[in-house]
């Protein structure tokens, strides 16, 4: 392997052309793909690395959306059960979080907030702002999550929602900005992309309650 001088280590830049793919293999294929991988890499001291091995579990692009109503001063968060926190043995397995989901074929990620707002929460986008778009768990995910704010009214909306096809059983909860700070400090928000959400609706809430 040659080396690389410091200089030179620090201004590589890797693309896809800089791993190889020795062997893939499909070891799980339902409601997600599981893959094995063995592969190499290019090493920033030069050369390559040694074959390795990696699981990857395949779930595509998803989208996220902290919804707002500017007059009613209040967000919409989603109530659900979730398998994860129920293996990891959490006593509350009934998560608070944004509206979400996958993003199907042939939809763009706005069109995907638009349809999962009205699915989940039963209220219509009245402006979309994108928040950031970013790897959820790049160390073995492929997951790519959108996030969004949307302006929505939450007056006079339902309480329960979901598609019963996809088993859904959604409880939506209109939450008055001012019993933010005590739901959070509760930990009742304890996933990344709605704490993600809120941290950055507090710092834009004067301007996204401007007309």
């Amino acid at each position: 392997m040659t080396e690389q001088t410091p200089a030179a280590a620090e201004s590589v830049v890797f693309d896809q052309e800089d791993v190889e793919i020795l062997h893939e293999e499909v070891l799980f294929k339902g409601f997600w793909t599981l893959k094995r991988l063995t592969l190499r890499h290019r090493r920033f001291a030069g050369g390559w690395s040694e074959p390795m091995t990696r699981e990857v579990h395949c779930r595509g692009e998803a989208v996220g959306v902290l919804l707002y109503d500017p007059v009613l001063d209040a967000v919409g968060l989603v109530e659900q059960f979730r398998v994860g926190p129920w293996a990891k043995g959490d006593s509350r397995p009934w998560l608070l979080e944004l509206v979400a989901g996958l993003r199907e074929e042939g939809e763009d990620p706005e069109g995907v907030a638009i349809r999962e707002t009205r699915e989940e929460a039963g209220c219509e986008v009245q402006h979309l702002r994108h928040i950031a778009s970013y790897y959820s768990s790049p160390g073995g995910c492929d997951e790519y999550f959108h996030l969004y704010c949307a302006r929505v009214s939450l007056a006079g909306v339902s309480l329960l929602h979901g598609e019963e096809h996809e088993h859904e059983d959604i409880r939506l909860h209109v939450i008055p900005v001012a019993d933010l700070p005590a739901l959070l400090a509760a930990g009742r928000c304890n996933n990344a992309h709605s704490l993600l959400a809120l941290q950055w609706f507090e710092a834009r809430r004067a301007e996204l309650r401007a007309p």
